[in-house]
């Protein structure tokens, strides 16, 4: 495995939903620590930083930690756990998905089940299961023996979803691929700013619960008050069946995504045209993406202080918030490739430049 690929390994295989996002936080402060100063917020995000020019802007590279997952809130008294979603499920993609319960004695293997089909009503046969239905099942007879296993209620559950490559090994097929691919590119723009020269202070940010409510980037914006916000997610590849190029425009293998557009933020109009220049002069294929119903860290990156210009780029990826995300490893390299250059033209007078050609 190479050096790249076992990072996202470590990423991935770290169970991380929002508000339980410490073991995700280790593999990032371990593959930083080596390279970059480190803090860690009050809320739980990490910060790290590289430092170019010390008299230049503050560049924000941030993903997010958390992956979705679920949050057990019962105890039946036969045993099953009844769950909480942290972030925003399917129900459709829930039924009969393995999981992981992150108990106080360590992980316990479970699955989510529900009332079979074959004694269902026809009304009900024809109507989605509702995820208030449904139960976890870790193989336990009674609330005693859980207890007795370290399940409690409050602890965190995260699917079970192993970094898989895929016939063509460039497709990579994982769990929380939103967003450990981001947390993935954010640690590789870093490692390989080492010994380069940039004009620019670079923090790569790795922020809590953006699932929930893109909490950690309230946090982390503030303490790094950055003069430029660069949010790096994963966008909605649109190369499957049903899918048209006015519901999502990216597809896997074509390039890293420019978000035109979301729920939580509109592109700042002078840096998207800076990137778009930047791609094209070094000859990354770029996508554009849109997501009027979803959010992203650069939601509210962009509304500190007197405000800050902020874009969101990143690779597509299909199927994501389910257990089996695809996304393509060179999407993956051509986004650390479009960073590396963004920094270097990141100097004090673009920046200048930038805030005044809103």
């Amino acid at each position: 495995m190479d050096a790249m690929l076992q990072l996202f390994d470590d990423l991935i295989a770290a169970p991380g939903p929002s508000g339980y996002e410490g073991a995700v936080r280790e593999v990032m402060r371990r593959y930083l620590e080596p390279i970059s100063e480190i803090e860690i917020d009050y809320l739980g995000s990490i910060i790290a930083h590289r430092t170019g020019n010390p008299d230049g802007p503050r560049v924000a590279l941030a993903a997010h930690l958390d992956e979705i997952g679920l949050l057990v809130t019962r105890i039946t008294d036969d045993g099953f756990l009844k769950f909480q979603p942290l972030g925003g499920w399917w129900d459709h993609v829930l039924l009969g998905m393995r999981v992981e319960v992150i108990g106080r004695n360590g992980p316990i293997i479970g699955v989510i089940g529900a009332k079979p089909p074959h004694i269902l009503s026809n009304d009900e046969r024809s109507r989605l299961v509702d995820k208030k239905t449904m139960y976890i099942d870790i193989g336990a007879t009674s609330r005693d023996e859980v207890v007795a296993w370290g399940v409690r209620p409050g602890d965190p559950v995260v699917p079970v979803g192993p970094l898989t490559p895929m016939r063509n090994p460039d497709l990579l097929m994982a769990k929380a691929i939103d967003n450990r691919v981001g947390c993935a590119i954010v640690v590789e723009t870093l490692r390989r700013l080492v010994g380069v020269t940039h004009p620019n202070i670079v923090f790569g940010v790795g922020n809590v619960q953006e699932e929930v409510g893109l909490r950690g980037a309230a946090t982390t914006t503030y303490t790094i008050q950055p003069d430029i916000g660069i949010a790096i997610d994963t966008a909605i590849a649109g190369d499957t069946p049903g899918v048209g190029p006015d519901d999502a425009m990216s597809r896997l293998g074509q390039g890293p995504a420019l978000l035109l557009i979301d729920g939580s933020l509109i592109a700042h109009a002078t840096l998207r045209h800076l990137v778009i220049d930047v791609a094209a002069e070094e000859g990354i294929p770029l996508q554009f993406d849109l997501m009027p119903g979803g959010g992203t860290d650069g939601g509210r990156m962009h509304i500190f202080g007197k405000g800050v210009p902020t874009v969101v780029i990143g690779p597509p990826a299909r199927y994501i918030h389910s257990a089996s995300a695809i996304v393509h490893r060179r999407d993956i390299e051509q986004t650390v490739q479009l960073l590396l250059a963004l920094i270097q033209r990141l100097n004090s007078e673009t920046v200048r430049q930038i805030r005044q050609g809103m």
